[in-house]
């Protein structure tokens, strides 16, 4: 897969003029400048686990947040996926599918966290068996996790900039 750009937008929750590209591809970008890592997993029933944070603005979202000094953006992923799922995948389980890449069009302000160009990168697992029930660490901010189907990925996650690489990610089957 070659990269492929499949949206551009804006978002809300970055408060500096920017553009958001949705890209497809395989590779991962610079790693330094990766900030966030999410996993979709599909079960054999195609059905994708979710998260969920029972907090004003969050709702249904991906497993996935924040890479960590010490992490490299997979060790995050598989960190995010058991705290926020109760799921634990090996990393040879998971393969980048896209990223997010954020470029502001204005000088960085003081105090915002991150550089000018930044990437949030997604992998994908996929099961061979039926998703099992999981639950979320009783220390994540997530409060539960359930798979669902791709019509209830669509009423619940209405909005998500993730939405458009799922819905390719589930046309593959």
């Amino acid at each position: 897969m070659t990269d492929q750009v499949i949206a551009v937008q804006t978002v809300p929750w970055i408060p500096v003029p920017h553009r958001l590209e949705i890209v497809l591809t395989r590779d991962l970008p610079p790693v330094d400048q990766i900030t966030t890592a999410f996993v979709f997993v599909v079960d054999d029933l195609g059905r994708t686990l979710l998260t969920y944070v029972d907090r004003k603005g969050r709702g249904w979202d991906l497993p996935g947040g924040h890479v960590e000094a010490e992490e490299s953006p997979v060790e995050a992923a598989i960190r995010e996926l058991a705290e926020e799922t109760g799921l634990v995948l090996e990393a040879d389980r998971l393969s980048v599918l896209a990223w997010h890449r954020i470029r502001l069009t204005a000088p960085v302000p003081a105090g915002h966290p991150y550089g000018p160009l930044t990437f949030m990168v997604m992998y994908e697992a996929r099961l061979t068996e039926r998703g099992m029930p999981t639950r979320p660490d009783p220390r994540s901010e997530s409060t539960r996790a359930e798979w669902l189907t791709r019509e209830e990925v669509e009423q619940r996650c209405s909005g998500r900039t993730w939405l458009t690489v799922h819905r390719v990610l589930t046309a593959q089957g």
